[in-house]
């Protein structure tokens, strides 16, 4: 049987306009015994949609203490075939029994008519993608009851059909839908760099009405086949400058608003990730003093 949250644990449900970061079993212990002082944790529901067991266990007593938000990676939004019905009803149950403050995924495709990709591959933006991502979105926020959040991209390639910048397609999906925005300033560097454009551009463009939650993580480098830099989004590393900037610079215009420390691969100790929390919430603080955003 499902352990039930407490009242308390209900109540704190929403997430604040503080640093979380993602939680990882290798931190779990650290976090159940220490209670660091970090807004709120974010776990990808795949990891925990069996039944039972430590992993639920875990997150349980965590949850009881911090809000939580659900950050999917196998949605498949962007997918031309239908939505996993199967895997939309275990992300409800999820739902329902954790109560997260925020439910996000990513503007992506992963699925096939032979099975399941352990990738998040980017879709054109065109009008038809955009009629299809709407549905799929409306889908999944009526099974849920709720809005959901959806990411913008990290991108390797574009399409020459796309007629959409990423910005305007995420704005109209945003308005259609009535969805609300994940902000990934990472991504937004990687794409940029990858593709030859200005990231502060791609962040002045970006319609912030729409954003309710932003992302940080560290990307690795190598060089493509001409030699040139190409970033992957590898969440394995610390934030680099050029993307705390990118941050700085949106909460110029946000004000504070919740952010998560991304590191899913090569986990550091505990305390190194708590510590890119509080660069993060430093610059949280800022953005809340008096004219901070008018500055």
């Amino acid at each position: 049987m499902a352990p039930e949250l407490s009242e308390r644990a209900r109540a704190s449900s929403p997430i604040p306009a503080r640093a979380g970061v993602g939680l990882k079993p290798e931190h779990y212990w650290d976090i159940a015994e220490t209670a660091p002082d970090v807004g709120w944790f974010e776990v990808h529901p795949e990891n925990y949609m069996g039944a039972g067991g430590y992993p639920h266990h875990m997150l349980t007593k965590i949850r009881e203490r911090y809000p939580l938000s659900l950050h999917g990676v196998g949605l498949s939004i962007g997918a031309a075939r239908p939505l996993d019905l199967e895997h939309l009803a275990r992300l409800k149950a999820l739902v329902d029994r954790y109560e997260p403050g925020l439910v996000s995924e990513h503007l992506a495709w992963s699925t096939h008519d032979t099975g399941f990709l352990n990738d998040l591959l980017p879709i054109p933006y065109t009008a038809e993608t955009l009629d299809h991502v709407v549905r799929h979105v409306d889908q999944v926020q009526c099974a849920l009851g709720r809005q959901v959040l959806i990411e913008n991209p990290s991108t390797y390639v574009l399409f020459q059909e796309s007629t959409l910048s990423e910005p305007d397609y995420l704005d109209a999906l945003a308005q259609r839908s009535g969805c609300a925005l994940l902000l990934d300033c990472n991504n937004a560097y990687v794409s940029a760099i990858n593709h030859g454009f200005d990231p502060a551009t791609y962040i002045d463009a970006f319609l912030l009405r729409h954003v309710r939650e932003i992302h940080l993580a560290g990307h690795a480098e190598v060089a493509d086949e001409d030699g040139g830099r190409l970033l992957i989004d590898a969440h394995d590393r610390s934030v680099i400058g050029a993307v705390w900037s990118l941050y700085e610079r949106t909460l110029a215009r946000t004000g504070a608003i919740p952010t998560l420390i991304e590191w899913d691969n090569d986990i550091p100790p505990w305390h190194e990730l708590f510590e890119e929390a509080q660069k993060a919430e430093r610059l949280l603080d800022r953005a809340r003093r008096p004219n901070a955003r008018a500055a």
